[in-house]
This record gives structure tokens, sequence and C-alpha cells, in this order.
């Protein structure tokens, strides 16, 4: 039974299930009655020595639970219980359903009188073993709450304090016995106590423990917020009925710092290598500051912004101000994750691509002026807590300012944050400034490229030429493809396209040296496989280290060998002649010509591929193809038909595709294959060269030979003559017949076989005079005595050109004169007339 008060104060008795202290120490009673004998016998004394009542009742107490050896003594003990004293011991008793076994009994007596005054005895009984289970477990127990180094503390079934140790209180102050009767919220915020509270009714009701409860709070006066980890259980009685919650609870603020440093660094690490992965795929320098920002916002950062130099931009290698942090910036790239909120906007908040200056005592302009980290505290009333003013330092040199934010809410910068925007600036700046480099250098060769590409209206007697040149994109730097229109004497053209294996500045270089290159070898009019044997031998020496000294070649063997690798190239190198209509073709290593007859479908010239340029060690064949009128010649470079989604026969087969039919006007043609093909890829620089053959006319060429004699001088004038008339040509034909005449007579003094006159008329007029002799003409200065050796002299002063070359049978002087244009011709002055004497 138990009292509880109720809501008056009264007392109310009421019975209860088993559950006492006197249940779990199983206490056992019986009396003595005046005789000496077993009066009264409870159940737990039944329980406790193994006798029923109906036997014990009427029974000498000392034969009813002591083991027969041991009665003698006991019955005097009796006796003076019956006397009138009280006594307290302990005894042995049998143990019930174990032969021979004794248990220990501590006996309390307390003597008693019946209603009519004789005396008596009330007995308790206790089995001392279990006393001495009771002693241990309160001693350990009050060790273990005592003693512990851990808050420990036990709510009652109200949920409010009913005990916590000296560790307990020295966190949260008082002593121990103060903090009886409080409850949870006396501790903790609401939020956090609401939590315990729930946590409390859950395990009192479901006897279900909780382990690791995370709480937050401050002890009283303590400014630092702590971390606790608290687990709580049921506490029950002996019998089972709950009386209580324990807590266990542990500091573990300590462990909370280092997870949090340990996830930061962890965040960093991964920043760092998501950094490293997607800042730098681009040489575009906006594009790599946008790259920075997708980084930062938001796994560092909640708003974002990169300012780079204006100079920079602009290309201007010394930027005025940059020193000082005075120099115009552009706002270049910004990221937020917080678009909601609504930023002010000042003077330190330029909009994206504003170009703007920091004044000069600002936190930012102090960054770029010392290349350190500034801190800048948000302003009142703006959601930007702090942020971080960080020069982009690479190459130490400042190229920018990166700022990063945090709004509020977010947890503030710290020192391993300061860190981390320094490195993720510097890897950016380093890629901004190597952009930079690349930029410039791409410019560089950019203009030396253009600068050695022909016009874009190149001109030649008999052909109608269209070109096209498209660069690849920035990615694949500057291509070394080139191509090329020469004319040649005798009204003839040399066509070229080349293709130098690499790409950057060094390829445009060798790119422009093998075009020089190409255009000497052919004015001397070399045939066009001697072109190519000759441009081998130069591809071979530009790709050769210059410098005798064995070691400095072992320094730089791995260089070198890249320059080698870079002059190799190819080319395909063409002559040809209007008036015979035939082309002569050689190839070095590079894609076929593509020949469109009239009427007929696009086929590849089969034309000996060769060795690349600077190979060397095989010889190029020539092949002739006579190419009727109006057909249609295309020279090329693999990046029209080659990249790498499309294979080159499938680029081959579309070009042929695209240029049947093409008897639209050739500039359209041209359109029409850049538009047809894949040429957008950028992967390579693209060169197309293409010519409409339309060859001299037949009344625009005079051709004779003349027999080895004297007269033939006179005869070769006559036949000048009659030529430039019928061209109505009077004002040129009395230079032409006195330039005929000096080359005849050369050509009979100094020749040998027969000679041929020819004269072809186009956009000037050519005079050619043939004959089967090897020994090149030379110019030289008569002396004063000599009677003769001015002739070409002459030549060289009343042409526009002149000169000579080789022929399969012999050799070729010829002249050029322009078309008058109507002003009076040109005389020669007397200082001209002097030099020859």
């Amino acid at each position: 039974m138990s009292d509880i008060s109720g809501a008056t104060g009264d007392v109310v008795w009421q019975s209860s299930p088993p559950g006492s202290i006197y249940d779990y120490i199983r206490v056992a009673s019986f009396s003595i009655g005046p005789d000496g004998l077993v009066e009264q016998w409870s159940r737990r004394a039944e329980e406790l020595f193994g006798v029923p009542a109906r036997e014990a009742v009427g029974m000498d107490p000392v034969e009813a639970f002591l083991p027969p050896e041991l009665r003698g003594r006991s019955h005097g003990r009796v006796a003076e219980i019956l006397d009138g004293k009280e006594w307290t011991g302990t005894v042995p008793f049998r143990l019930p359903d174990q032969d021979g076994a004794h248990g220990l009994a501590e006996l309390y007596v307390m003597p008693s009188e019946t209603a009519s005054g004789e005396r008596a005895a009330v007995c308790i009984v206790v089995d001392v073993k279990v006393l001495r289970h009771i002693e241990a477990d309160l001693a350990s127990s009050q060790a273990i709450f005592g003693q512990s180094p851990f808050g420990f503390l036990l709510f009652g079934t109200d949920l409010t304090v009913q005990r916590v140790n000296s560790r307990f209180a020295a966190i949260f102050g008082d002593g121990v016995k103060a903090h009886r009767g409080r409850t949870v919220h006396d501790y903790l915020a609401r939020s956090e106590a609401d939590r315990m509270t729930a946590a409390l009714k859950r395990v009192l009701e479901t006897g279900e423990p909780v382990t690791d409860l995370q709480l937050a709070g401050s002890p009283p006066g303590a400014s630092e917020r702590r971390q606790w980890s608290l687990n709580l259980y049921r506490v029950n009685s002996g019998s089972g009925r709950p009386i209580g919650v324990a807590g266990l609870g542990t500091d573990v603020t300590r462990r909370h710092v280092q997870a949090r440093e340990a996830a930061s660094a962890r965040r960093n690490l991964a920043l760092l290598n998501e950094a490293g992965a997607r800042i730098g795929n681009s040489l575009d320098l906006e594009t790599t500051a946008r790259e920075l920002l997708d980084v930062a916002v938001p796994g560092f950062c909640d708003l974002a912004s990169v300012d780079l130099y204006q100079g920079l931009l602009e290309g201007d290698e010394s930027t005025k101000g940059s020193a000082d942090g005075s120099a115009e910036l552009r706002r270049v790239a910004f990221a937020s994750a917080v678009s909601d909120i609504p930023l002010p906007r000042t003077e330190d908040a330029p909009t994206l691509g504003a170009v703007h200056r920091y004044a000069f005592h600002s936190p930012c302009a102090g960054a770029l002026r010392t290349g350190k980290v500034q801190s800048v505290p948000g302003a009142d009333g703006s959601p930007v807590r702090s942020t971080l003013a960080v020069p982009m330092v690479a190459h130490d040199t400042v190229v920018g300012l990166a700022q990063f934010s945090r709004t509020k809410g977010s947890e503030p910068f710290g020192e391993r944050d300061r860190a981390l925007a320094v490195e993720l600036a510097a890897r950016a700046a380093v890629c901004i400034d190597n952009a930079r480099l690349y930029r410039r250098e791409h410019e560089r060769a950019l203009i030396l490229q253009r600068s050695l590409l022909p016009p874009g209206d190149p001109e030649a007697a008999g052909l109608d030429i269209a070109c096209r040149y498209l660069p690849g994109n920035t990615a694949t730097e500057v291509g070394g493809d080139w191509f090329d229109v020469i004319e040649l004497p005798g009204h003839r053209t040399a066509l070229v396209v080349g293709d130098v294996m690499g790409h950057g500045l060094r390829a445009a270089v060798a790119m422009g040296e093998l075009r020089t290159a190409v255009r000497t070898l052919a004015l001397l009019d070399l045939e066009p496989a001697e072109v190519l044997e000759a441009l081998d031998e130069i591809a071979r020496g530009l790709g050769t280290p210059s410098g005798t000294q064995q070691a400095s070649r072992a320094a730089h063997k791995s260089r070198e060998a890249d320059l080698s690798e870079v002059y190799l190239a190819t080319a395909v190198y063409a002559v040809y002649d209007p008036v015979t209509r035939r082309c002569t073709f050689a190839n070095a290593g590079h894609l076929p010509p593509v020949l469109v007859e009239p009427g007929q479908e696009a086929l590849l010239l089969d034309v000996p591929p060769g060795m690349p340029l600077g190979v060397g060690g095989e010889p190029f064949e020539e092949v002739e193809v006579e190419i009727p009128e109006g057909a249609l010649l295309a020279l090329y470079t693999d990046g029209l038909v080659e990249s790498r989604d499309q294979p080159l026969d499938e680029g081959l087969r579309a070009f042929r595709g695209a240029l049947t039919h093409s008897e639209r006007p050739l500039e359209d043609v041209c359109d029409h294959v850049l538009t047809t093909l894949d040429t957008g890829h950028g992967e390579d620089d693209i060169a197309l060269l293409m010519a409409r053959i339309q060859g001299l006319p037949a009344g625009s060429v005079g051709d004779w030979r003349l027999p080895r004699e004297p007269r033939s001088v006179g005869r070769a004038r006559e036949l000048a003559r009659a030529q430039l008339v019928s061209w109505d040509l009077d004002d040129l034909v009395d230079t032409t017949e006195l330039l005929v005449s000096e080359l005849v007579t050369n050509a009979l003094r100094y020749g040998e076989g027969e000679i041929r006159l020819r004269l072809l008329l186009d956009r000037t007029l050519v005079c050619e005079v043939w004959d089967a002799g090897l020994v090149q003409p030379r110019r030289r200065r008569a002396r004063d005595t000599d009677e003769g050796g001015r002739g070409l002299q002459l030549v060289g002063m009343l042409s526009a050109a002149w000169g000579s070359r080789r022929t399969p049978r012999g050799k070729t002087v010829w002249f050029e004169l322009a078309l008058p244009d109507g002003a009076p011709a040109a005389e020669l002055s007397v200082e001209q007339l002097l030099s020859m004497f």
C-alpha cells in the first residue's frame, strides 16, 4: 500500500502491486505467544523457511527454522525474549529443498503483550545475503554516480531532476542538492529543451533508450556554445516498476570542432580538386573567370565576382596604374547563390561588364596594391556578412581581383578559408595569365600568317582564280596551312598549297619560311619536282639545330626534336601554261588535286604522293596533264575534308560531290563547297585554291621559228612589228623591235641550234627567244673600250622585267613590257644612257 496526495491534500489509501523495497529485500515476519510457541506465521516466512503456516503454528520457533545441531543454544534465546528483552542478531536457518545447506538471516525480536497482559514477541526476519547484495549495489551506485567524470542526472517520473552528480553541478553551477526539482528548461534554450523533454517522455513510456542525443547550449556565465551528447535510459525498481529516467551527458564540443575542421578540410580538398578539373579548360580570359566562380559558388561562398585589368583584356602588356591598384578594371564574371536577396548597388559593386576603378584607400585597391587578401565586413543593412578581396597573382603579377562573399546565416570566413580563397584565385590567375600569353602569341602568329597569305583576289594569265582561308578556333591555335599564286615568265602561273605539321607561332614561322622559299625557287623557273626537292632540303635545314658544339646539341636534344617535327610539311606544286593549256604537278605527301572537266564528275588526279617535305631521301615525280577549256582545278588542305567526325574518304567523296556541276561563277562554287562540307569543326585550318582554265586565245600568241643565220635578226624585227600592229600596240613597236633584235643577236652569237621567237599578249606583252644553248645570259657592266656587252643592260632599262630560264632543250630569254595606258612612253634619261659606259 502507498499513499498519494490528492488535489485536496487528503491521504488516500489504495492497493498497489508488489514493488516496494520490502518486496525486494523479502522481509518475513512471525509472532511468538506466551507459551513460547509460534502463534502467527506469514507467507513470506513460508517462502523463506520452507515451512507452511499450518505446520509452523504451534511449533517451537527454534525447531521451525533452525538446523538440529544449533537448536540447543537457541532455546535459551527464546526464553530471554519472553522475559521482555529486545534482541537483534544473525541466526542460521535451514534452506528449503536444499539438504544440508544453511542460510543466514538477520532476526529482530520485539517484545509484546497479549490482551491479558502476558508477554509475547513479534519477530522480523531478513535474508542476510539479500541485504549484502543491496549494500553492494548501493555502494557501487554511489561510487559510479558520485565519482563519474561525466555529467549524471536522474529524472523522476514527473520529469523533474531528482539527483545530479558533482560533475554535472560543476558545469551548471550551484550545489548538488540545489538542482533537485529543476527541469530541462532550466538548463537549455527552449528549442533544445523541448527536444530533450520529448526524448524523456518517449524513454519513460516505451523503455527504449536514446543514445547520442545531440544538444547545444551555454552553461551559466559562459559565452561559448557547447555541444553535449546525452544517453537516456529508463530506471526500474527491483520488481520492474519505472521510477524515472537516468541521463549520462558527455561534452563533445571538441569532437564537434574537430569534426567540423575535418569536414572543412575535406570540403576544401574537394574544392581544390574540382578547381583543378574545371578551371583553365578554356584559353578565353572571361571563360576562365566564370569557371572560377562555378567552383566557388555555392561550395565556398554565396556571392563572388572577378575583375580583370582592362589593359590586360585589351592586350596591353604594361597596364598603367596596375602597380598601385588604380588602373581600370572590368567586371568579367559574377555569380550568386542568393539571387532572391536584393543586393544594394554601390560604387564598389559594379554591374557585369562595367569598367571601373576602386577608390585608392578602399580594401579592394589595397588588395590590388599589396597583393594580399583583405577582409571586408558587410555594411549595415546589407545581407552580406563578410567579403574576402583576393588579388589574382600569377608569376608575381597581379592580373585582377576576385571577391568572395558570405551572407548572414553562413559561417564567417576563417584562416583556412582565406588560404583556400588565395589558392583558388591563384589557380585561376595562372590560367588567365597563360591564356593572355597564348592570346599574345596567337595574335602575333595570326598577324604573321595573314601577312604571308596572298591577296584576296590573285590574278593570273589564262586562269580565273578564287581562294578561301578559314583559320581554326583559338583552341587549335594558328595552323601552318598556306596557298600561293605565283606569276612566272611567259604568262605561266605556279599554284601551290601546303600544310606545315603543327600549330602555333613556330608553325606560322615555318610556313612563312617555306612560302618565301617557294616564291624564290619559282622565280628561278625550276621544274615542279626541282622546286620540291629544293624545298625538302630547306625544310630539313630548318629542322636541323644550329651550332657546332656537341654539348649544346645534347642539352637541347628534346627541344630540337620538337623543332624538326614542326618543320615537317606537305605541299603540292603545279605550273600552268596558258598557251598549251598543260599543267605540270609535283606532290610532297599532300592530298591529290581535284579536276572537274566540263560536263563530267569531279575526279582525283593521279599524282604520285611523294614524301613530306623535311623527310628527305626520296625523289619527287612530275605528272603533266592537259586540261580542257573551262575545266576546274582545286587544290586544298586536309582540314577541308577530314575531321574527328568525318573520315578522310568520306570527306573526299563529299568534296567531289560538291564540285560536280560547277558551271556557276567560281566565287559561288567556293562558297557552295564551304557551306556543303563540315568546315565548322575548328580542328584545323582550311585552305582552298580553285582555278578555272581559260587559256590564251590563239590570236594572242605569235610563234615563229628562225634559222640560225644573221638575216634572222631583221626577220625577227619584221615579225614583231607586224604582230604588234595587228594587236594595236603601235606604241610598243620601236621598243619591242630594239629588244627583240638584241635577244636574237645574242642567241646567234652565244646560243646553239634553231631560234624560236614567241610573243604573248595578256595583261602585259611578253617576248621570248628560245635556243638550244645551255649557257645562261648574265648581265655585266661593259668597259669603256668594249664595243659590245651593253645589250642586256639596255633590255633591263627598257623592259618592265626580263630574265632567262632553262628548257628541256636549251634555254629561253624573255622580257616583259607593260601595255600602253595612253600616257606618253618614258624615255631613257642621260644618266641611264651614261650608266652603260
